[in-house]
């Protein structure tokens, strides 16, 4: 092989890595405990749209869930997903073990979306997934209360963030949705 090739080859395999390491930042890496306590690959959502959002069943905003369950129903067919993350860092809305939250949601709300075990969404003890959101959304910074929106494109990338006043059928979100969709 020629050195200009070698070069031309070293060149390319250092652009991969480069483009692999800035990509290991996207908030669809590792794995998350399911609602059930099994492991769950985000990676496994690549390529779709995703709607992350920090859930609890004693909030004024609780009721969102059917909004939510709506909007997953509608769009899920065209590769939307909504999974919900519950999590007790505000007000002590969410005090239940995993299993009451998904009788709750199952019974109250019929929710068929993924959701996943109890988290902390803020802090220092947030996992991967809520660290890259909360750094890479716009506007950047923690979490300000229950039900807030992350929507994640089919790149991995965060493509909004919408806090807890923007219910799910809200026209900002959904044109959002659809928006991305369509890319």
């Amino acid at each position: 092989m020629s050195l200009v090739k070698l070069l031309a080859l070293s060149v390319l395999l250092c652009s991969l890595g480069v483009a692999a390491a800035a990509r290991a930042d996207l908030p669809l890496a590792g794995t998350m405990k399911a609602i059930d306590g099994k492991d769950v690959d985000l990676g496994s959502y690549r390529g779709k749209v995703v709607l992350v959002v920090n859930v609890a069943s004693r909030c004024g905003a609780t009721p969102q869930y059917a909004g939510l369950q709506a909007l997953y129903d509608k769009y899920k067919d065209q590769g939307f997903v909504v999974l919900g993350f519950p999590a007790n860092d505000f007000g002590a809305q969410e005090p239940g073990s995993d299993e009451q939250i998904k009788a709750f949601c199952s019974s109250k709300y019929s929710v068929t979306f993924p959701m996943f075990a109890k988290i902390t969404v803020k802090g220092a003890d947030k996992p991967k997934l809520y660290r890259v959101l909360t750094e890479s959304a716009d506007p950047s910074g923690e979490i300000g209360w229950n039900f807030e929106k992350f929507l994640i494109g089919k790149d991995g990338a965060v493509a909004g963030r919408f806090k807890t006043r923007v219910a799910p059928d809200d026209p900002l979100l959904v044109t959002a949705v659809e928006a991305a969709l369509a890319k």
